[in-house]
């Protein structure tokens, strides 16, 4: 025999068990002597006919039979005396309301005041729920119905146990219960049948019998937020905008960038109307019936439901549409491009929320609140770490998790952990470098060797100029972008390597073959593919023979070239917002575009060598452990001018 907690399911439970019971007295009252016949203590089936007729005929015969029949008469006591002890009850909650006392409404009681059910409803609701929690009522239902196959109740059913009550008709598919997925019919595609089953879901039936409020476990609870920057006016809005209780379906859309933690802006925005967010455990939204049951629950709860973030949707038609639950339930819909909103309910949707971008001094904060006592030794590391990597708020946490494991850190173990967080991925688009040559190893003029050093002491200043100067406020923080010119064999791409090297930073060398596309918009397409990948983290994008792609605006004589010159100005206008290095190697510098030379912050010419480079070239060249010893390096160096490569 369960327990249940809540006094008024728990007497809605017994009434349901009751009626049922009077109702298969009267079964064998009308079925006669077939029970001298057959042991079983319910009645045998009788042709579906003949039922239906006798349920006619026999109507005010039951009437009486209650009234006079010594166990259906006891029933009915017991039924009243049910009904008494529940006006008591309400009696008592309405009471607590008019004294403004606090009332600790069990769910049953809840529920009713907030959709307003009636007795009738109540008793549609319980007998679905008894049909759940109650494996031996399935029987008696079916015996109840002459059916041995519908063994779930239906609403033909609880208006003939609830005494033909005429406000039973009122119920149907549109009715609270079914609206807000309190029952549901067994066949999903069930609309309003009269003489179709229905039941309650085992998550919803858990609340009401256990008053079991543990989260499901396809969700998980949002934990508080750490964000302390003042609110964005738009978010203030949308805040006042919003009723503590959701009366209706909303989805909220959040548009942020890739570093957006989501999660705590929707929990700022619910904890500001009273009320708290759950998530989906995996990243994806259940199938449409256990998306409406987890609805329900989160409707019983007062709690909002944040999406995954939603991705656009090439083709609408081939993608498989969501049936989004018409409970009223606050939606927060996570998203980084406005055009994925078309998966989202038209009706429902208020006005996209636009939230900060994830900047540098929310990563410095952050960074700091993670890394605890060892933030006060690697306050300049912090702010390295926060300007270099474009990090999430979710991967600047799991960082703070490692660190948390070390007894001391250190700036490189910092660095470590955050490039260990960055998944760079190109594709095909890019290829990954591993740099095999240090400054050390550059033969050049004194000239370009002092260049070269430049362009790495800018960028370790970088997060010092931008940030303590403020130059990322007044101009951009943008990186660097450099030119290397020159004939081929001069040291470009050895160089870019040894950039790369001392700084630190990986190396992606542009496959032209695969950027550049003969489709109009296609290689735009897919060098923001490349520019995108590399915000995530300072890194070397290497563009060799860049006059492919860097060339010359022409003036518009047909449609290619007019989308000849949109492609290089899209190249222009992303070169100046990469956070990185880039490095563009030529040897055809006049084919180039000249508003790049605005552009750039170095132009290094790497020329042919002189006669005493040529020689430290021939001496590089050999291994140490090859005989050299023989060879007039001298002579090849006087009489042969070949470039290094």
């Amino acid at each position: 025999e369960l327990s249940i907690s809540d006094a008024l399911a728990a007497s809605w439970l017994a009434e349901v068990t009751l009626r049922l019971r009077r109702e298969i007295a009267w079964q064998w009252h009308v079925r006669g002597n077939a029970a001298t016949l057959n042991p079983d203590p319910l009645p045998p089936a009788l042709d579906a006919f003949s039922e239906s007729l006798d349920l006619t005929r026999f109507s005010n015969d039951k009437k009486y039979f209650f009234a006079t029949d010594t166990t259906a008469t006891f029933l009915g006591d017991q039924i009243a005396s049910l009904r008494a002890n529940r006006a008591l009850i309400n009696e008592h909650n309405n009471s607590d309301s008019r004294n403004n006392e606090s009332r600790n409404y069990g769910p049953w009681a809840a529920v009713c005041a907030r959709l307003g059910l009636d007795d009738c409803a109540q008793f549609v609701f319980a007998l679905g729920l008894l049909a759940r929690i109650d494996p031996a009522s399935n029987a008696v239902i079916a015996a109840c119905q002459n059916d041995a196959q519908k063994n779930l109740p239906t609403l033909a059913l609880a208006l003939r146990l609830f005494d033909g009550d005429s406000n039973l008709l009122s119920i149907d598919s549109s009715h609270p219960l079914f609206r807000m997925g309190l029952i549901q019919f067994n066949n999903e595609n069930t609309t309003a049948s009269w003489h179709e089953g229905y039941d309650v879901a085992p998550l919803i039936a858990s609340v009401f019998v256990n008053d079991d409020n543990r989260l499901p476990a396809e969700l998980r609870l949002v934990n508080d937020v750490k964000i302390s920057a003042q609110l964005p006016s738009a978010l203030v809005a949308a805040i006042n905008l919003l009723n503590k209780s959701a009366v209706e379906t909303q989805f909220i859309p959040l548009l942020g960038d890739t570093g957006t933690e989501f999660s705590e802006w929707a929990v700022i925005i619910s904890h500001n109307t009273g009320r708290f967010v759950v998530m989906f455990a995996q990243p994806v939204i259940p199938h449409n019936s256990r998306l409406a049951v987890l609805a329900t629950w989160c409707w019983l709860y007062d709690a909002d439901v944040l999406l995954p973030s939603l991705a656009v949707v090439a083709d609408e038609h081939a993608h498989e549409r969501i049936n989004w639950p018409a409970v009223p339930l606050r939606w927060f819909a996570t998203i980084q491009d406005t055009r994925a909103l078309k998966q989202l309910p038209a009706h429902a949707l208020k006005p996209v929320v636009v939230l900060p971008a994830t900047n540098f001094e929310m990563r410095v904060q952050r960074f700091e609140q993670v890394l605890g006592r060892h933030s006060e030794t690697l306050q300049l590391e912090i702010l390295e770490a926060a300007r270099c990597f474009r990090l999430s708020v979710k991967e600047i946490n799991a960082i703070g998790r490692a660190a948390a494991q070390l007894d001391t850190l250190n700036g490189e173990q910092l660095h470590s952990l955050c490039r260990a967080q960055v998944r760079l991925d190109l594709g095909s688009l890019a290829q990954p470098v591993i740099p095999r040559f240090t400054l050390n190893d550059l033969v050049l003029p004194p000239t370009q060797t002092l260049q070269l050093h430049e362009i790495i002491n800018a960028m370790r200043a970088l997060t010092w100029v931008h940030y303590r100067w403020g130059t990322a406020r007044v101009w951009n923080d943008a990186g660097l972008s450099v030119l290397f010119c020159g004939p081929p064999g001069t040291g470009k791409t050895m160089a870019a390597e040894a950039i790369a090297d001392e700084l630190k930073l990986p190396m992606f060398r542009i496959d032209l073959s695969q950027v550049v596309n003969k489709y109009i918009g296609e290689t735009e397409k897919n060098l923001k593919k490349v520019f995108d990948a590399a915000e995530e983290s300072d890194c070397v994008i290497f563009f060799d023979e860049a006059d492919a792609l860097f060339g010359k605006r022409t003036s518009v004589k047909d449609a290619h070239d007019r989308f000849a010159n949109i492609e290089i100005s899209y190249l222009l206008e992303r070169m100046e917002r990469l956070k990185g290095i880039a490095i563009l190697a030529t040897n055809r510098r006049k084919d180039l575009d000249e508003a790049f030379l605005r552009r750039l912050r170095c132009l290094i010419e790497f020329p042919l060598p002189d006669e005493r480079e040529r020689e430290r070239l021939w001496r590089y060249v050999f291994p140490e452990d090859v005989d050299v010893s023989k060879l007039d390096i001298e002579f090849l160096a006087r009489n042969f001018p070949l470039a290094g490569g």
